[in-house]
């Protein structure tokens, strides 16, 4: 190890240390605990789901490369702790100057999902960042993350719930793809960005974890929880299905790919994400399921082989097939269940261009606003203040954990 890297990993244990510190100041100031004060309904039972669901299930889903498992679960777990008290800290703000209030736990469920951003945005460049360019990561998404919200809600006119969930898997795949934009490809020879059974199994697992929570997550802030956790359900249980029949279909020998699996059985729950509370009929959630998977498993094929050799963007986890293009899915399922619901619906007191503008350019507010803002993150992570371990060191543990020669070994 170079001497520079020595003394950047030495200073790591600092910067947090002052980093939290400052957390600690701004909640001393500006953080209320008195949540008697701002009554809100009971979420805590779905804030458990979705904090598991974050922490666990994410953890192990991205456990994928065979030699950056440490890593994938222990900085994971870093910047959400972290960007939890960071999300609420602004959030505090930004009640204490413009708006009233809303209670510390509806703070903290909203803080989570904005994490989930994060997370998402990490696996495309998971393995290529060190721990600094992750924190320093996680700070700025989340304030362009908060912006694009305060925008579309402001001038889009975008109801509450559907900021918080939309914005999730549009913004962090996008803003995740134009990280990984700026960072140089690894080589196609490099043996480390590859998978073993062992992480394949670890990594079905968080994938498992993530499934049972989604409808929580989709339900945790929605005005209709019985019926959002009823069309996620059954949303998830048909792409899990078409998962399976897919992945048969499209392999040589018939056998199951756990890389299908691994994207496409979570297609449902982001596809149905944005209309979990307003969908009638659960055969239009099933419906959405099925073309999520389809979507998931036919974009693995066409963006790995199409696209991204083309723009040299290196993705390691596959965000954009496993959450963008799905997220793409549901936010165009969501303008035309709106024109369906206008032309039925003859007292609508908004007009049907009206509402369909306000959606059309709430997404390519998303879609824009993540690409650019990410773009300008990566730029920053790849300054030479930031920028320490070289390509060729990509994808390993050893760098930043004490691994011993049995644990190099077996896995």
């Amino acid at each position: 190890m170079t001497s520079s890297y020595l003394n950047f990993r030495n200073s790591i244990p600092w910067l947090i240390l002052l980093l939290e510190a400052l957390f600690l100041t701004g909640f001393y100031f500006l953080n209320s605990t008195a949540d008697e004060r701002f009554p809100v309904p009971d979420i805590y039972p779905e804030f458990q789901d979705v904090n598991h669901m974050v922490i666990f299930g994410f953890g192990f889903f991205l456990m994928v490369l065979r030699r950056y498992g440490f890593s994938s679960t222990g900085f994971n777990l870093l910047i959400i702790v972290l960007g939890v008290q960071y999300s609420v800290l602004v959030e505090d703000l930004v009640f204490f100057f413009m708006e009233a209030h809303e209670g510390v736990l509806r703070s903290l469920a909203k803080a989570v999902i904005s994490l989930t951003a994060v997370v998402i945005s990490t696996g495309a460049v998971l393995g290529k960042t060190n721990l600094l360019q992750l924190i320093v990561m996680t700070l700025v998404e989340l304030i362009a993350f908060r912006v694009s919200r305060w925008i579309n809600r402001e001038f889009m006119e975008v109801q509450e719930h559907d900021l918080s969930l939309m914005h999730v898997h549009l913004f962090g795949a996008y803003f995740g793809l134009a990280v990984a934009f700026c960072f140089p490809e690894p080589s196609p020879r490099l043996d480390k960005n590859r998978s073993t059974p062992k992480s394949d199994l670890l990594s079905m697992l968080g994938c498992v974890f993530l499934w049972v929570f989604w409808p929580s997550f989709n339900s945790l802030l929605a005005g209709f929880k019985t019926r959002a956790v009823l069309n996620t359900y059954f949303a998830l249980a048909v792409s899990a299905v078409s998962a399976f029949m897919l992945s048969a279909l499209t392999t040589k020998d018939g056998k199951f790919r756990v890389t299908h699996i691994h994207s496409a059985i979570l297609a449902g729950g982001v596809s149905v994400s944005y209309t979990a509370q307003t969908i009638t009929h659960p055969w239009i959630a099933m419906i959405l399921g099925l073309l999520g998977s389809v979507i998931t498993i036919l974009g693995s094929h066409c963006v790995q082989r199409c696209l991204n050799p083309p723009l040299k963007i290196h993705d390691t986890l596959g965000v954009h097939f496993t959450f963008g293009l799905p997220a793409v899915l549901g936010a165009f399922a969501q303008v035309v269940l709106l024109v369906i619901k206008q032309w039925t619906n003859s007292q609508s007191s908004y007009s049907l261009d009206y509402l369909v503008l306000i959606h059309v350019g709430a997404f390519c507010q998303t879609i824009s606003f993540a690409l650019i803002s990410g773009f300008i993150t990566g730029l920053i992570l790849n300054t030479k203040l930031l920028k320490i371990i070289p390509v060729s060191k990509y994808f390993e543990d050893q760098f930043y954990w004490e691994v011993s020669f049995h644990v190099k070994l077996t896995v």
